[in-house]
């Protein structure tokens, strides 16, 4: 048996899965916490990698490994190879400012004319948690750092390259062999991937000077090998890691639920949406990755399932004995504030309520159908951007729910997938670990759940989107 590894290193934790290259058969795992915190010492990451890989058994009989990892944030090394500062997450909020004097530097101080630029140039704007925003913070901010910067590099980037062997004291030569993948490097605000190239003058404008940028691999090639001899893959950002290890092609959309939701594609052709709703990434295959965030998801489930003084099982019942339209019953789900559509300042609301439809079961399918009109709105943005949605794989922890299932069937019309729960962007980490060494991607099979698109309930969403038009978007 030849084994394979994939390494999960998210905003809380690093996973690790050793599965078998031919089958993908898992044969053993391990799992350590990150810090919490919107800034983090990388090597604090390293050393939950190292945690994992012990709980995992190893990697001395592994063949090849590959790293999937959080995205957009910011690691600055300088000519030794140290890390010059805590590397910024995505999630770190500061560089919002950053972010919109990129826009308005653009457009000589016309957002929108800026905005068109963005999405053109690089398919993606500027927004708090890309990296080029951060990199214009640490400029403005601290400038002595900034100046500093030799090299930048992703979170999958810098573990890559320490699983190489190199790390702070390799210099010159170590910055040299820095590597990323287009999936990642679509996130940064400074890579072309409809060019493969980096944008050079953003980072001059920017960040004061270009340093060194790791090189950009392809889906199959190998980046070097750790001292050991397990080749090393080109690793992929989370959200494309997990689309490989769900099995996503061409029109397939992937609805994550967990306590945000996210919604996106795998696409032949880039997305450029100068509305900054859909993020014009590449995925890990040599497609490319538009993608939807919204802010409300599970935590609409619970707050409802509390309310209603029920466990999850029995808020599923209860939906699920409702009559679709939940007889009229509509739930606006911004509790906290929303992203999709982008009213950051908006609030949850409920509407229709009458003495005859104001009951438990019509109250939880209200929850469930708000969330899934929220995904189906995070869908309409990339239709627009010529996605044509042909299956949705449901993943995350929300996708379990029986009553999300089928009331998702209802509400979009179309067929769906729910993938057996998993260490997706791990699973998918290690797929392209053995395609690196097959030169093909492998075709694991995984235990999914096939709901049928079920008879359509278009009245459900045209309501919700009535709704959500007088309440918010005519102000």
């Amino acid at each position: 048996m030849t084994l394979v590894a994939g390494i999960d290193s998210s905003t809380q934790s690093c996973k690790v899965v050793i599965r078998d290259a031919a089958t993908g058969a898992l044969v053993r795992s391990g799992r350590a916490s990150h810090p919490e915190g919107t800034e983090v010492d990388p090597q604090f990451w390293f050393s939950a990698l190292q945690e994992a890989i012990a709980q995992a058994g190893g990697l001395d009989d592994v063949a090849a490994i590959s790293v999937g990892g959080q995205q957009h944030g910011m690691v600055v090394l300088d000519e030794s190879g140290a890390v010059i500062r805590p590397a910024l997450l995505w999630n770190d909020t500061r560089s919002a400012a950053a972010a919109t004097d990129i826009i308005a530097d653009a457009g000589n101080g016309d957002a929108e004319a800026g905005a068109a630029y963005w999405a053109q140039r690089t398919g993606t704007l500027p927004v708090s948690s890309i990296t080029l925003a951060k990199l214009r913070w640490l400029k403005d901010n601290e400038p002595e750092n900034a100046a500093n910067v030799a090299a930048i590099c992703l979170p999958h980037d810098w573990l890559s390259w320490r699983l190489a062997g190199y790390g702070p004291g390799s210099g010159a030569e170590g910055l040299a062999a820095l590597a990323t993948d287009r999936s990642d490097a679509s996130g940064t605000g400074y890579y072309r991937a409809t060019e493969n190239a980096y944008d050079l003058e953003a980072l001059e404008q920017h960040l004061g000077h270009v340093p060194i940028l790791p090189a950009v691999a392809g889906p199959l090639d190998s980046i070097g090998t750790t001292p050991a001899g397990a080749i090393i893959g080109p690793g992929a950002g989370d959200n494309a890691a997990a689309g490989l290890g769900v099995g996503a092609k061409v029109g397939d959309v992937v609805m994550s639920l967990g306590t945000s939701g996210t919604v996106f594609a795998v696409a032949d052709t880039p997305s450029a949406d100068a509305s900054g709703l859909v993020a014009g990434f590449a995925d890990a295959t040599g497609n490319y990755l538009p993608l939807v965030c919204t802010l409300n998801a599970t935590r609409i489930f619970d707050a409802t399932a509390s309310l209603l003084q029920v466990d999850l099982e029995e808020f599923n019942d209860l939906a699920l004995s409702a009559n679709p339209g939940s007889d009229g019953l509509t739930l606006l789900p911004y509790f906290d504030g929303e992203r999709t559509p982008n009213l950051p300042e908006a609030t949850g609301s409920l509407h229709g309520i009458t003495r005859a439809n104001y009951t438990a079961a019509n109250l939880a399918r209200s929850a469930v159908e708000a969330v899934i009109c929220s995904l189906a709105d995070g869908l309409r943005a990339l239709e627009a951007q010529g996605v044509e949605a042909q299956r949705i794989i449901l993943v995350g922890g929300g996708a379990q729910s029986r009553a999300l299932q089928q009331i998702a069937a209802q509400v979009l019309g179309l067929p769906i997938t729910v993938p057996a729960p998993g260490e997706y962007v791990a699973d998918g980490a290690a797929r392209q670990a053995a395609g690196v060494l097959a030169g093909a991607f492998p075709d694991w099979t995984r235990d999914t759940t096939q709901v049928p698109a079920a008879e359509s309930t278009p009245q459900v969403l045209e309501r919700y989107r009535a709704l959500v038009k007088s309440q918010w978007l005519d102000k």
